[in-house]
């Protein structure tokens, strides 16, 4: 993701460009906890609340623009880095 706001901003061409960075896998929010309950091994309960008005309906971005013009693309899948994260916080205990 670094990478990627960094091409955004000092490669020739990009100024005043938008670009879409991400992980263009869509994942519904309870898949994401579901995926994090695994891999935490938490018996926590997932907790159900109403969407805030603007919430997004989808969470897809279309990368095809940073793909072509700045030769960039997630290096780290989600599970990766979900595992990454969670290890990183552990080694905060």
């Amino acid at each position: 993701m670094v990478e990627g706001i960094e091409k955004a901003m000092f490669e020739d061409g990009t100024k005043g460009e938008i670009y879409n960075l991400g992980n263009p896998d869509e994942y519904t929010m309870l898949e994401l906890a579901e995926k994090i309950k695994t891999l935490t091994k938490s018996k926590s309960k997932i907790v159900y609340e109403k969407l805030p008005k603007d919430d997004p309906q989808r969470r897809r971005p279309d990368i095809t623009k940073a793909k072509k013009v700045l030769n960039w693309e997630p290096k780290v899948g989600v599970d990766g880095g979900l595992k990454e994260t969670i290890k990183y916080y552990k080694s905060l205990i």
